[in-house]
């Protein structure tokens, strides 16, 4: 049997919380990954973006990004280890704090946007985020790209991770996604989209904007909530991936039946 995780970043808006298509979109995925207040999210808006996801039955992960609210921490930051370091232990701690506060359990890390994207690559960034996640707390799964720096960081200290695949966005023949500011690095054709996912998950690979495939590990599913049709697009993977005989689950149910 086959069982993959659907997760969503959630919690980025602030003061009065705009919910936007979080509340929708928590009826479908299995894991939402909550902004920490440097990227994108405040005080007040972590609070209710937990006590959704808790309502909701979804596995609930800290979502550290660089501190660049204007650049919704898309844009590159030149930051050293100890400073990548710092910056996801404090923001784990934040939201770890809300969850504990409301009786959650926190159960996984997702860096957000360019910081995930420079511990894809950079090794010695990754080794900081792993050590970050490890020191916070050794039993915190760390979600990072499939194939990358970050996945492998995590496992060489010591931490269960999900190798994450991306539902609507194009990959590079290295394995990369392809850089938002390029080209089709986006995939707007719902059906394209859906069909990928279904290959990754099954087969394991995925057709790259270099028209050759790729061996690629799908352990978790990233779907964006910020799109105009967002719920919708999560509702019909969801369907898509129960029709073809996944089983869609957060990541710590499947790794403890591994166990």
């Amino acid at each position: 049997m086959t069982f993959v995780d659907l997760n969503c970043d959630m919690g980025e808006s602030f003061g009065a919380y705009r919910l936007g298509h979080d509340e929708e979109i928590l009826a479908y995925i299995t894991s939402a990954n909550i902004a920490c207040g440097f990227h994108a999210g405040d005080a007040s808006t972590m609070r209710k973006t937990v006590r959704l996801a808790m309502v909701h039955h979804v596995a609930i992960g800290a979502h550290p990004g660089l501190q660049d609210l204007v650049g919704f921490g898309r844009r590159r930051m030149d930051i050293s280890p100890q400073e990548a370091y710092d910056i996801v232990v404090y923001q784990i701690g934040a939201l770890w704090a809300f969850v504990k506060s409301e009786g959650g359990t926190l159960e996984h890390v997702k860096a957000h946007g360019e910081l995930y994207n420079m511990a894809a690559t950079n090794a010695k960034l990754a080794e900081a985020v792993a050590e970050a996640v490890y020191k916070v707390d050794p039993e915190l799964i760390l979600f990072g790209l499939a194939g990358s720096e970050l996945i492998k960081a995590g496992q060489r200290i010591g931490l269960r991770t999900a190798s994450e695949v991306f539902a609507d966005r194009t990959y590079q023949a290295d394995g990369t996604l392809t850089p938002r500011r390029e080209p089709n690095a986006l995939i707007t054709d719902e059906k394209q989209s859906l069909s990928q996912v279904i290959r990754m998950v099954k087969e394991g690979k995925v057709f790259t904007q270099q028209q050759v495939d790729v061996s690629i590990q799908a352990e978790t599913i990233c779907v964006h909530g910020d799109g105009a049709r967002a719920s919708e697009f999560a509702r019909n993977i969801r369907t898509a991936l129960t029709e073809a005989g996944i089983v869609v689950q957060s990541v710590n149910k499947t790794l403890s039946r591994q166990f």
